[in-house]
């Protein structure tokens, strides 16, 4: 088993959708923190012009699961034509 990972993921909402990917993302909060191996899933930064989620996982193992997972899979369908620029992510066992 890993460390924990620390995700950090940055959204851009078009211009006049902020409220639309908030909705999605509360949605997807709701649903993911239930999920195994998660430790923290929550928004800690809501903007206009960027919405940021902070995570952490117990496991890299427990991370993949969650990118693999249906309520990921529903997020990104919901935001799909929503977002400005593709999602802005960096993880703790990744380099820079």
């Amino acid at each position: 088993m890993s460390e924990p990972v620390d995700v950090t993921a940055i959204f851009v909402p078009q211009e006049g959708e902020f409220s639309r990917v908030k909705q999605a993302l509360d949605l997807a909060v709701e649903q993911v923190v239930q999920e195994p191996g998660c430790i923290r899933y929550e928004i800690t930064e809501a903007q206009e012009d960027r919405i940021v989620l902070q995570e952490r996982w117990e496991s890299t193992e427990a991370l993949d699961l969650h990118m693999r997972g249906p309520a990921l899979q529903d997020l990104g369908e919901s935001l799909s034509a929503l977002l400005a620029e593709p999602i802005d992510m960096t993880r703790s066992d990744q380099p820079a």
